[in-house]
């Protein structure tokens, strides 16, 4: 089962569940936006990186010109595999798989700051943003891996990675293939889709079942 003493299990090719919320329990997603931005900037971390000759640019300083590569952020792309998400008004639900050790504490440290600056900007604030830093539990067991992507794609939010697993979407930063896998046994793809969808949305009234090893309630 997952191991509850967060942040403080950092092992490589690890199956961790992120969970984190707003300061008080503030609101961290007002409006269609910020849901978006988020999801962008998971994208930006996760997908590959831009090729350094696609994007040299020239800068002018004190009439002298140069050409270089802008400042790149963190990239995070075949070093954590994003398995599952769930964003909801005050809280976020993420399931990682970090290859390296340390990998997961920097995404989300990049991750934070740079919605956090996002965030106070558009709407005036300054402060923290989250309830301090992350949780995370790192969830061994193909049984609770499972019933954790349930979990997650319970919660009753548009903006999760339930299309992914549904294949309503197709995208190529979120993983649904090894969850996937479990249910694809002599089955054709349309089936496999069939059967997770029957995983989930059939035991709602066990949901209970799922608290002894998530991370918190908002």
């Amino acid at each position: 089962m997952p191991a509850r003493n967060t942040v403080k299990i950092d092992v490589e090719e690890s199956f961790y569940h992120v969970y984190n919320r707003g300061v008080e329990k503030r609101t961290i997603f007002q409006d269609e936006q910020d849901y978006k931005v988020f999801l962008k900037y998971l994208k930006d971390y996760l997908s590959p990186p831009p090729k350094r000759e696609d994007i040299i640019q020239t800068f002018t300083l004190k009439g002298t010109s140069f050409r270089g590569v802008p400042y790149m952020p963190n990239n995070f792309f075949e070093k954590i595999d994003l398995i599952a998400y769930c964003l909801m008004p005050n809280h976020f639900h993420l399931l990682v798989k970090q290859k390296d050790k340390g990998l997961m504490q920097s995404l989300m440290r990049s991750i934070a700051t740079k919605y956090s600056m996002y965030f106070n900007k558009k709407y005036s604030r300054v402060g923290t943003l989250f309830q301090g830093i992350y949780k995370a539990a790192m969830v061994t067991g193909e049984n609770y891996l499972l019933h954790l992507t349930r979990y997650i794609h319970l919660n009753p939010s548009q903006y999760s990675s339930y299309g992914e697993y549904l294949g309503i979407r197709n995208t190529t930063w979120v993983k649904p293939d090894l969850v996937l896998s479990y249910f694809s046994q002599n089955k054709t793809d349309s089936d496999k889709l069939t059967s997770y969808k029957t995983f989930v949305e059939s035991q709602i009234e066990d949901k209970d079942m799922l608290k002894g090893f998530v991370l918190d309630t908002p």
